[in-house]
């Protein structure tokens, strides 16, 4: 794999295909891998969209298991990684792009609309996690158990101490909802914007469906669309054709 690297901050990437631009970012919190996006998703985006894209995806910062690593920003933790995933982008000299995200994707999505909206020509959130008020602290319990310890073990400049700054200024200060963003937010947005959502705690049905209501360009796929599998060609289907629908014509 490639590595691109600014300043403190080194991230692994890995590019297929060729065509408009895809960004590509996997599920599995803050343990997100290229691994994770090929091997444990629903479906391959790589493999999938590769013969009509220029499909590229990255190891998150810092995530056990990937090849990035960085500083932990405390102050700043959602926008740090969209520095990674806007810088890697420039890395490459593209300026406007198609998104899919699973899972910490879509917060990084809404995040990525807020800091750049004239990039994302349009973003697909499949299965996006989001605070559910059943299960209020899931994401810092979860990070705080399965993701720090691991982390301060190869990493002894971080502490656990810093990892619970991080988590908490990540998921307990945060913006409500979506973590990223608020109503407010989502409700101005024009980009168009593709929904699959999913209905487990980490991944809030009841998230998923407001945003794609509040959002005046949303379009929702089927649901359930994981299970049985059958459906999920489905979903790619319906994916593959949004995103068709809304790719720039070449000039």
């Amino acid at each position: 794999m490639p590595t691109f690297e600014n300043g403190a901050v080194s991230i692994h990437y890995e590019e297929a295909g060729t065509g408009y631009p895809l960004l590509l970012i996997p599920g599995g919190g803050l343990n997100a891998t290229i691994a994770h996006l090929t091997e444990s998703s629903p479906f391959d985006p790589m493999t999938a969209f590769k013969d009509d894209y220029r499909c590229i995806t990255m190891d998150l910062r810092n995530a056990n298991g990937g090849q990035s690593a960085g500083p932990l920003e405390i102050d700043r933790p959602w926008d740090a990684y969209a520095d990674d995933q806007l810088g890697l982008m420039d890395h490459l000299g593209i300026d406007r792009f198609l998104v899919l995200g699973f899972c910490i994707g879509g917060p990084f999505i809404w995040n990525l609309l807020r800091r750049a909206p004239d990039r994302i020509v349009a973003a697909v959130l499949a299965q996006p996690s989001g605070f559910d008020a059943e299960h209020p602290d899931l994401f810092y319990q979860n990070n705080i158990e399965g993701w720090g310890p691991p982390l301060c073990e190869r990493r002894p400049d971080i502490t656990m101490e810093a990892v619970d700054a991080f988590l908490t200024k990540m998921y307990r200060d945060r913006e409500d909802f979506v973590f990223t963003v608020n109503r407010d937010f989502v409700r101005a947005c024009e980009t168009p914007i593709l929904v699959l959502p999913d209905d487990i705690p980490p991944h809030p049905y009841a998230v998923a469906m407001e945003s794609a209501m509040l959002a005046p360009n949303a379009q929702v796929s089927l649901f359930p669309w994981k299970q049985p599998e059958e459906r999920i060609p489905l979903a790619v289907r319906h994916i593959r054709s949004f995103l068709a629908a809304h790719q720039p014509l070449a000039s």
